[in-house]
């Protein structure tokens, strides 16, 4: 063989190998939006850092991002959208502040002024927009966790923890964002059922529902649903069953944040 054909053969075996490397990547993008103009939150950005951490260490290319508005959050989405097309695994935490107006969930950005139902649309991002483009994509799994909080920022709602404490809720309008089918292929999970309300955690550094799921996601081998399962268990434990956490699957293959040390549990396409 020629100097010439090697090099292209080594070429083409270089590109196999970037394009097999690519389509295997997990990619992420964590968001944690916490410094609003009204109803402020301490954990989200807490939440958001420590989850990308962890993601990092997990292999999952992260793309973190902070009290974004408006503007710059609809432009995170598009970005990852792009860039995330094709992994095997597309993972987006969102931790802040949510609202569903009829039937339809938004994520609301630091920047939100809103006086009624009727500026909701065009004044934050469209949850169920995000799910359709990536499922859209047909290789490779979505997985979307939302610690996003279920009450009226503006009530000042309070309620009695299982322990005596005064437990701030955080969301914006009752009851709380709409039930969510997972496109095939994606998982949603939410720190709350459709319905519940999510506790705010100011005494630590991390949200209830963030911290139960920091500890579960470095269990090896453990398949996601059993992760979740596990978060679920914990969080419902230590709210005396105030908040219970939620989850809508349609995956179709398994998938594990940690390996176990066989490799099992890798995700399936």
């Amino acid at each position: 063989m020629n100097t010439a054909r090697r090099q292209l053969c080594i070429a083409g075996l270089l590109a196999a190998a970037g394009a097999q490397a690519q389509g295997e990547r997990r990619a992420a993008l964590v968001i944690g939006n916490g410094a609003y103009r009204v109803g402020p939150l301490k954990n989200p950005v807490n939440d958001a850092q420590a989850v990308a951490a962890q993601l990092r260490m997990l292999g999952f290319d992260v793309m973190q991002r902070e009290n974004l508005g408006l503007r710059d959050m609809i432009e995170s989405f598009r970005q990852f959208s792009i860039a995330a097309r094709s992994a095997a695994v597309r993972l987006v935490f969102y931790a802040g502040h949510g609202v569903q107006v009829k039937g339809r969930n938004y994520l609301l950005p630091v920047d939100t002024e809103i006086r009624g139902e009727d500026e909701m649309p065009a004044k934050s991002a469209d949850l169920n927009e995000l799910l359709d483009r990536l499922a859209a994509i047909k290789q490779g799994i979505n997985i979307f966790i939302l610690d996003a909080c279920r009450n009226n920022p503006f009530s000042g709602t309070e309620v009695l923890g299982p322990d005596g404490r005064r437990l701030k809720f955080r969301g914006l309008a009752a009851p709380g964002l709409a039930l969510v089918q997972a496109p095939l292929g994606s998982m949603v999970a939410f720190s709350t059922a459709p319905g519940g309300v999510a506790l705010d955690n100011p005494s630590e550094r991390n949200s209830l529902y963030t911290k139960h799921l920091l500890a579960m996601m470095q269990s090896p081998g453990l398949p996601i649903e059993l992760v979740f399962k596990q978060v679920r268990l914990g969080v419902a434990r230590e709210t005396g069953r105030a908040q219970v956490p939620w989850e809508s699957s349609s995956l179709t293959g398994d998938f594990c944040f940690k390996q176990s040390a066989e490799g099992a549990c890798a995700a399936q396409r």
